[in-house]
């Protein structure tokens, strides 16, 4: 089990971003048992909401952020999208780096 880390800049985070926030975090999850801690930081400025995310595997930091010009739930759908993405990869590295040093030459 991993420790999140929510936090607000310029915003506040209710009940229902942090639920959210966790709802979508429970994807990423699922994908590798392996994440230690996951830091969200939530920002907003003149124009746009921002979600940025750290997302911390032995051996590896994840970085993930996007933004919306109307809702931050669409931030942080689109950077836990982009999270999945990256923790995809990392593990498709991963496995064929174990694969290329299991094949006997």
């Amino acid at each position: 089990m991993h420790t999140t880390k929510i936090s607000g800049h310029h915003i506040d985070v209710t009940p229902a971003i942090k639920d959210h926030i966790n709802e979508k975090l429970e994807k990423v999850s699922k994908l590798t048992d392996q994440i230690t801690s996951v830091n969200v930081t939530l920002l907003k400025d003149s124009k746009y909401q921002k979600a940025e995310a750290s997302l911390h595997l032995p051996g590896k930091d994840i970085f993930a952020a996007a933004s919306s010009e109307d809702r931050l739930f669409h931030a942080i759908d689109d950077m836990v999208d982009k999270l999945v993405r990256q923790i995809d990869k990392h593990k498709t590295k991963q496995s064929s780096s174990v694969h290329k040093t299991l094949e006997p030459h």
